[in-house]
C-alpha cells in the first residue's frame, strides 16, 4: 500500500512563494501517478497539479487557476514529488493534500479525486491577504 506523506505546508503573504514535497512510500515498479489536490473550508476537494510517469518519461497537469505560477516536479529516485507555488493568492488558502496510485493517469482521469486510493494527511497553506 502506497502512503504519501505532506510536508512544507506555512503561512505566506499574498504574492508570496512556498514548496510543498510529498514522498511516497511501498511504491512499486512501473506506471505511477502522483498529484495534489486542495480543499478549503466548506469546499470539495479539487485538483491542483499532478504527474504520471512510466520510465522516464513524465507528464505534468495543472489546472488552469494555477498555470504559469505553481511548478510540479518529481524524484523518481526518492519516490518524491515536490510543489513550487508562487505568486500565491489569499484564496488559495487550504489544506494541500498529495495522492498517489499506481498505473498512468490520462489529463482527465488525474483531476479525478476518487481515481486515487492512497492520501497523506494534508499540510495546511494560509496565504494572508
Amino acid at each position: 500500500q502506497v502512503q504519501p506523506v505532506e510536508s512544507g505546508g506555512g503561512m505566506v503573504q499574498a504574492g508570496g512563494s512556498l514548496r510543498l514535497s510529498c514522498a511516497a512510500s511501498g511504491r512499486t515498479a512501473g506506471g505511477y501517478t502522483m498529484a495534489w489536490f486542495r480543499q478549503a473550508p466548506g469546499k470539495e476537494r479539487a485538483f491542483v497539479a499532478g504527474v504520471t510517469w512510466r520510465g522516464g518519461t513524465n507528464y505534468t497537469f495543472y489546472a488552469d487557476s494555477v498555470k504559469g505560477r505553481f511548478a510540479i516536479s518529481g524524484d523518481n529516485a526518492k519516490n518524491t514529488i515536490y510543489l513550487q507555488m508562487n505568486n500565491l493568492k489569499s484564496e488559495e488558502t487550504a489544506v494541500y493534500y498529495c495522492a498517489a496510485r499506481e498505473g498512468l493517469s490520462t489529463q482527465q482521469t488525474i483531476r479525478v479525486v476518487k481515481s486515487f486510493r492512497s492520501w497523506g494527511q494534508g499540510t495546511q497553506v494560509t496565504v494572508s491577504s
